[in-house]
Formats: C-alpha cells, structure tokens, sequence
C-alpha cells in the first residue's frame, strides 16, 4: 500500500453479516477486518472461519484478521488455511496476527504456556512464510520440526492463485517485543488502544529496530486499528465509546478514552484522525465502539471524515 494516500477499512461487527459486508462494499473503503479468540467469555466467532466468511461475501476488499492469535496455532495447519484463503479470495487477504494472552485458560486449552507465546509466534511467522514460498522446506526450531514439507496452495475456481510468498503478515500489540516483532518479521503495523502521541513513538521504535538490523521498511503499511463512535449527536457518539469500551476492556476514564477511542461528529472526529495522520498512520481500520447501527459509524467514517484528512507536507515541498 502506498504512503502517499489514506485509506480506511472497517471492522465487520460484532460479526460478519453477508448484507453488511455488501453495503460496506459499496462505501469508499479498501478493507474489512475481524479476529476472534478460540474460547471467548461471550459467543462470538473464530478468526479463521470469520475470515472465511468474509472471503465468501465480499468481492473487491481486502479482508483481513484483526487479530488472528498466532501462537494458539499449529503453523502448518493455518498456512494451508490462509494459502487457500489467500487463492479463492484473489489474493486479497491479510492476516493481521498478536500474541494474545488476555484469556489464560484459552493457552491451557490447547498445551501452549503462556509464557511461550512471544517466541511461538516469531517462529511460527518464519514457519508460515517458509511454507509460503511453494517449496520444500526443512526447518528446526525451538517449537516446531519440519521435513521435506511442500504446501501447494489450492487454485480458485477462476484461476486464481496465492500471492507469491503469501499474505501480508500485519504485526498487532502496544508494546515493545510486538513493535520489535514488526520490525524485524512484519509487512506492517497495527496497534490498537494507542493514542496518536503513543504511535508516533512506535513509528520511531519500529524504523529504529529496522535500521539496526538493516531492514527495508518500503511498502511496510501503517495501520491503526481505532475503536470510535460517529454520529451527528457528538454526546451520543461519546456516551456509546464509554459504554462500549467499559464493558469490554474495564473501567477507563474519561480522559484516557479521548486520547485513544475518538468519539464525536465527523468534523470533531477528523481532527483526532488528522492527529494519527501526522504521526504516521496511513491505514485506519475503524472499529465502531458501539452495539447499534454499526454501518453507519462507517459510512461517516468514509464519506465525512476521510475527505477531510491530509497528509503531512514533505519538507522541500
């Protein structure tokens, strides 16, 4: 994706929905994303057959898993699952992958230690590309053995087949080791929960960690994933941020919420998206933080507030 424009996506909640994703389809976005734990406290889905769904009921967006729990995983199987994925959609998926950990006993379910689940997932990333490179490969790592393995993706009907080298792999998280993780293995960038101050910081990290290791980062994608609420009442988007976010991540103030949750009319709204702009993000995935009506906090999200961001001016221009 390129670094000169903005685009936005959206988060398909509280699931996919076969008529939702059509409208989204017809706004002004270039994506639609949605993850899911294993064994969740509420019953909602799995990243993976959520991922499926999306593929199925969409055409032109890139569809992606914001996020897919990586070390909860066996990385041979969800290489085979995002390959074919990746070749029935036309190559528009992306896996937006974190490490998880908020719900311990979903580690004890499957033998992972929770303490595991940072190098699990730096391999497993290794793992997934390796098998992605349609060839045999050899690997010995620390978590996982493989010999003289060869996945063949599947063929779409019409033809179409995996990206060469697969998906993109979006690195999610708020601390170092994920911005470390980014740098090091990403294709991108997607913190959550983050205010534009705190992003700012990780750009820096992130190309810091890069140039260390004397990594490229051209074509690394910028993301942001933003819970917010849109309406024409600003105290009624706010109210919704507030409920919304209380309930799901715990009691924050009030002043905590503005900085990482925007909430507002679409003029209130652009002027903290613009902030996120001028620290660095170029791709909004918006998360409507409410439990009504979750279209239309997108459909103002890409006609109202979109239109009014900038990029920053370059300095000789």
């Amino acid at each position: 994706m390129s670094a000169d424009r903005i685009v936005f996506g959206a988060a398909a909640m509280p699931e996919p929905d076969r008529d939702w994703l059509a409208a989204a389809e017809r706004l002004p976005i270039e994506s639609v994303w949605q993850g899911g734990h294993i064994l969740p406290p509420s019953p909602t889905g799995e990243a993976v057959t959520r991922l499926s769904l999306m593929v199925a009921w969409t055409e032109r967006v890139r569809v992606g898993t914001a996020t897919l729990l990586l070390p909860l995983y066996q990385p041979v199987i969800v290489a085979k699952q995002l390959a074919d994925l990746d070749a029935r959609s036309g190559g528009r998926v992306s896996v937006g992958l974190g490490v998880g950990g908020e719900f311990r006993h979903e580690f004890e379910a499957v033998g992972v230690p929770l303490s595991e689940r940072g190098p699990r997932t730096d391999e497993a990333m290794d793992v997934l590309r390796a098998l992605w490179r349609d060839e045999p490969v050899d690997h010995e790592g620390r978590f996982f053995r493989l010999r003289d393995l060869h996945l063949r993706p599947v063929r779409g009907l019409d033809g179409s087949v995996m990206r060469p080298g697969g998906p993109p792999l979006i690195v999610s998280g708020r601390a170092g080791p994920a911005m470390r993780r980014a740098a090091r293995r990403g294709d991108g960038w997607m913190p959550y929960l983050m205010s534009p101050s705190a992003y700012a910081r990780s750009v820096t990290a992130i190309r810091q960690e890069a140039a260390a290791i004397g990594r490229d980062l051209t074509g690394f994608e910028w993301t942001m994933y933003l819970y917010c609420s849109i309406r024409r009442d600003g105290d009624h988007a706010r109210a919704e941020v507030a409920e919304f976010l209380g309930g799901a991540y715990g009691d924050k103030p009030g002043d905590m919420l503005r900085r990482i949750a925007p909430a507002g009319t679409p003029d209130e709204v652009a002027v903290r998206l613009q902030e996120y702009v001028d620290a660095g993000v170029r791709h909004f995935v918006i998360a409507p933080a409410t439990r009504s009506d979750t279209l239309n906090v997108v459909r103002l999200a890409a006609e109202e507030v979109l239109p009014r961001l900038e990029l920053p001016v370059r300095v000789g221009q």
